[in-house]
């Protein structure tokens, strides 16, 4: 029942809930709440609130790198005062936002040691860092000398690093890449002592994390789905576009890669005095035309030096959602990057070649670069790094957009530029005044490309004329400003444009084949990326492979009517050969296999498929109380399910399902497989149904996906592929899902449901409870026993069987499926095309993880065999 509605005109009754909960709070924040007392309290007392500590005091409390020796009570003194007023209003701030939470979920004692530990240690790791590095980096390590560290940005930031190992995988992989994005960033392009400090502090707070939560650290190679390698990946192209703008932005910027602001903005303050000096001086015209141009450089100017980060942020969006362009456009333009840095470099150690606007700036700022070769070589090879990054990690992206779009986003960017330039040419004859000397026509047209170009690319040339007046400022630095915003908005909405609009032609056939044909469980699957399609002569047939190692792998048997498939089976086959192909069919039921068998082919079995038949189910009895158990929890705790489709799905929702996926795959910390086993990529597709485990605060337990089986251009069944669920939410959710969709798919009419395959996996069925005649079976051969023994060595760590255990819950029927090859002398090179189907993102890496993690857990694994026997 509801409490009745207050009398109006009476005063609102506090909320004592609420109440305690705040009191609750702020009594278990009792540490962070003293710190803020005591911290304004000695500014209050030192009178250093308004300008920071006092000569008498400094000595005392600000730390650098040459007084820790002589004052080391500094190293923790420096955490109780701040430099001016609004490092107090920063410090308290970021302290309440922080340790608060992060107190109560810690706990006073590990948050008290997390801090101590944290602000100590983080200076200890920076000082050493910086006595590592003085003979490598030794005019940036000099350069520290005059720097200071004061504030409790630290210990707060070491201590939210430490708690972050009581947060699940996802968020503490995120939250932990982000911190470092940003504190890596200040401290290789800023190069500030305090930066230094900040990043120490927050890797001794990693470290001890862990043992401060009572368990070992653990390291490892950190494995991401392709949807979160994509995310990260995008991360780091943006940490290196805004990087440059960030050093640009701090006039004293001196860290190891300060130096790239010269490549990307290329633009340096120039006072009237030095500006006289140089158009005093004959001999400098070159010089006072362009300290001239940058002097008058406005917002429009800086828009265009920093251009090339704009780029790069705009295609780190179109790197995080896959696509193949904004690869290409982030590639093309580290390689020029990497150009223009060894040509800006080759001019500051080879004083013969001609100098340019960088190198010149380069010089100004790296006198030792002759005696310090390796703080040039450091600028050169980030470009360069991020090249081969991209160049390893082509395969993440390969969504493109549908036909058509980059041609018409071609003619649509080269009418603007006609259009700006005409507009441009127009504008400065009418301002000609405002321009010295005044151009004439032809001075303006050849004029025309540089305005569409970034403000340091030009700089090295001497510019005819600049602008004086106002108007005459805004035509000169207006014209690319408008360009690359429209144009930048253009390729934007290229990459929000579905990637399943319009599937190209031989795609479209397939599905349309899948449609008015006969599929099975699996057809759905050979619709995505990866795949390519063979027509029979018919046409009303399709095979789905994709060819590795010589091998040419089809996804289940071949599509179509059930009696051509033999004949598509032959056909095939000559299509294989005569491309000198070894054909090999993964995954196909037992009537092709008979067929293959009695064609002299050899086979194994690979996966046992569960199959749901909808006619019979209501999960009552005995031997569905689990089941039955799932279901009347998920309606007491108040969840429900939902179908929807991942594409018409709210944000809120995506972004909950990305979490759940993201987070599975990280806890794993195994390469995320692929080709009869889906990920998010596959989720997005408009035809794919998602029954969602959510309750009445809209929060996502799990989710499931379900790929539709087609019979002459009807639905009759659906096929599970995606299954995840929350860590922290309904445990039983999976089994509710299940049994829901089962349910609900009955009411629609469905014939089945198809509970997918297992790889590696086999049960024996029980004739009693669903009588049926047994396939043909002959005994295991050495292959059969090689899969049984992969399968089992596999167990620990991605728990085929275990799945395929869980499945028997629902009492389905089993399906074998099997591999079919022509000749035993290719199993090697099939079993390679296997596994580059499955763990298409397979490196070396990935690859001694796995094994490590296999013979890691030899004994369990033999012992979980011998319990399920």
């Amino acid at each position: 029942m509801h409490a009745p509605a207050p009398e109006p005109g009476t005063p609102p009754v506090p909320d004592v809930r609420s109440r305690r909960s705040w009191t609750g709070r702020l009594r278990s924040a009792q540490l962070t709440l003293g710190f803020i007392v005591v911290f304004w309290g000695l500014g209050a007392l030192t009178s250093s609130l308004a300008a920071g500590p006092d000569a008498p005091w400094r000595l005392n409390v600000e730390l650098t790198p040459r007084s820790v020796t002589d004052h080391w009570w500094t190293v923790m003194a420096s955490a109780l005062w701040a430099k001016d007023l609004a490092g107090y209003v920063l410090g308290t701030l970021m302290v309440l936002l922080l340790g608060v939470p992060l107190e109560r979920r810690m706990g006073r004692r590990a948050f008290a040691l997390a801090a101590v530990s944290s602000q100590v240690l983080g200076v200890g790791v920076s000082l050493g860092f910086l006595a590592l590095a003085q003979g490598l980096l030794g005019s940036w390590t000099t350069e520290m000398g005059s720097h200071l560290f004061i504030g409790p940005s630290a210990f707060i930031i070491g201590t939210a690093m430490a708690g972050t190992a009581s947060m699940a995988t996802l968020w503490r992989r995120r939250i932990r890449l982000a911190a470092f994005a940003l504190l890596v960033l200040l401290a290789l392009y800023s190069g500030g002592f305090a930066d230094l400090v900040r990043l120490g502090a927050a890797a001794v707070g990693v470290a001890l994390g862990p043992l401060l939560m009572g368990r070992r650290p653990r390291f490892g190679r950190l494995l991401s789905s392709r949807h979160e390698a994509r995310v990260l990946l995008s991360l780091l192209i943006a940490a290196s576009a805004i990087g440059p703008v960030v050093a640009g932005l701090i006039p004293h910027a001196v860290g190891p890669l300060s130096i790239l602001r010269f490549l990307f903005t290329n633009i340096q303050p120039v006072d009237p005095q030095t500006l006289q000096n140089l158009c005093s001086d004959p001999a400098q015209t070159k010089d006072c035309a362009v300290a001239q141009l940058q002097l008058r450089a406005g917002a429009g100017g800086l828009f265009m030096a920093i251009l090339p980060s704009f780029l790069l942020l705009l295609l780190a969006e179109g790197l995080r959602r896959g696509r193949r362009f904004a690869w290409v456009g982030v590639l093309l333009i580290q390689v020029g990057l990497s150009v223009l840095a060894g040509i800006a470099i080759a001019g500051v150690l080879q004083p013969t070649t001609s100098d340019t606007g960088a190198s010149e700036g380069i010089a100004a700022i790296e006198g030792s670069a002759s005696s310090q070769p390796l703080t040039l070589a450091l600028p050169l090879l980030l470009p360069v790094a991020l090249t081969i990054v991209l160049l390893t990690t082509r395969r993440l992206f390969h969504v493109k957009a549908p036909k058509g779009s980059y041609r018409r986003l071609l003619f649509q960017v080269l009418a603007i530029a006609a259009a700006l330039s005409v507009v441009y040419v127009g504008s400065a004859l009418v301002l000609a005044r405002d321009f010295s000397p005044v151009p004439g026509w032809p001075d303006l047209l050849a004029d025309v490309p540089d305005r569409f170009l970034p403000l340091g690319f030009v700089l090295d040339v001497p510019p005819a004329f600049f602008p004086i007046g106002t108007a005459a400022v805004l035509v000169y630095e207006g014209v690319g400003v408008v360009f690359w915003a429209v144009a930048g908005f253009l390729i934007f909405r290229t990459f929000l444009r579905h990637a399943h609009t319009r599937p190209d032609a031989s795609t479209e056939r397939a599905r349309k084949v899948i449609r008015t044909g006969e599929g099975s469980s699996l057809s759905w699957m050979t619709t995505w990326p990866g795949n390519m399609y063979w027509f029979s002569a018919s046409g009303k047939s399709f095979v789905a492979y994709r060819v590795s190692t010589g091998i040419a792998l089809t996804l289940g048997a071949p599509v179509g009517p059930k009696s051509e498939m033999n004949a598509t089976f032959a056909e095939f086959a000559r299509y294989c050969r005569g491309n000198g192909w070894t054909p090999c069919f993964y995954s196909v039921p037992q009537g092709l296999r008979d067929h293959a068998d009695s064609s002299g082919w050899s086979s194994a079995q690979v996966a046992q498929e569960t199959v749901l038949p909808l006619h019979s189910v209501s999960f009552k009895g005995k031997k569905f109380q689990d089941i039955r158990t799932a279901l009347n929890n998920a309606a007491k705790a108040g969840i429900r399910y939902e179908w929807t489709s991942y594409a018409s799905a709210p944000f809120s929702v995506q972004v909950q399902i990305e979490e759940i996926s993201e987070e599975w795959v990280a806890d794993k910390n195994m390469p995320e497989m692929g080709f009869t086993l889906g990920s998010l990529d596959e989720l997005d597709d408009p035809e794919v149904r998602c029954l969602l485990a959510i309750d009445q605060r809209h929060t996502v337990h799990a989710v499931t996906s379900w790929l539709p089986v087609y019979r002459n251009g009807h639905i009759v069944g659906w096929t599970l592929d995606f299954m995840r669920r929350r860590s922290n939410g309904f445990r039983a959710s999976i089994e509710f899902l299940i049994a829901s969709a089962a349910l609900s798919l009955k009411d629609e009419g469905c014939e089945f449901l198809s509970l997918s395959g297992a790889p590696l996996a086999r049960a024996e069925e029980d004739p009693s409870e669903n009588p049926r005649p047994r396939p043909r079976s002959r005994p295991p051969g050495n292959l059969d026993r090689l899969l049984d023994w992969l399968g089992a060595t596999l167990e620990p760590v991605y728990g085929f069987r275990s799945l395929l255990a869980f499945k028997a819950k629902f009492r389905p029927r089993y399906e074998p499926l099997y591999m079919l090859y022509p000749d035993a002398a290719s199993l090697p090179a099939v079993g390679t095309a296997v596994a580059r189907a499955y763990l298409p993102m397979l490196n070396l890496g990935a690859g001694l993880a796995l094994l490590g993690r296999i013979f890691r857990w030899p004994q369990r694994s033999r012992t979980s065999v011998r319990r399920r026997a």
